[in-house]
């Protein structure tokens, strides 16, 4: 896990009671977390301020997590942002939708619904070590 310095996610979820979950279980991770409700929020979010992880459902208003992904690794490409782990949310847990949001572009996949129990590996994976290392050991 990062040093003492706060570590900051990013949750991109229309839901607000999917929303307080997640935000709630995050806290008790002791992670700072900011909440948005679609992907064009997400994708000025991470325009604006530096997350160590989103959390990015995949079916939302305006732009879908599938679009503000690919909008969020574009500009990754361009250096106008920094590089970040993305973790999909979905409620689709059929098989091939983990393949379909890792071929978007995402990094790792939670099924809704989500615990504390499902969500704390999947996180802490993604903060406990350098992220160009931990891309190459994925998919």
């Amino acid at each position: 896990m990062q040093s003492e310095s706060v570590v900051r996610v990013l949750v991109a979820e229309d839901n607000l009671v999917n929303q307080k979950v997640i935000k709630g279980m995050l806290a008790r991770l002791k992670l700072e977390v900011d909440v948005v409700g679609d992907g064009q929020a997400a994708v000025n979010a991470v325009s604006a301020q530096q997350y160590a992880v989103v959390i990015m459902d995949c079916q939302m208003p305006v732009m879908d997590g599938y679009e503000a992904t690919a909008e969020i690794r574009r500009l990754a490409g361009e250096n106008k942002i920094t590089d970040l782990p993305i973790i999909a949310l979905t409620a689709n847990a059929m098989i091939g939708d983990r393949e379909k949001c890792l071929d978007a572009g995402m990094d790792d996949f939670l099924p809704k619904p989500v615990t504390l129990e499902t969500l704390e590996p999947v996180v802490r994976k993604w903060l406990d070590s350098d992220y160009s290392a931990r891309k190459k050991r994925v998919g």
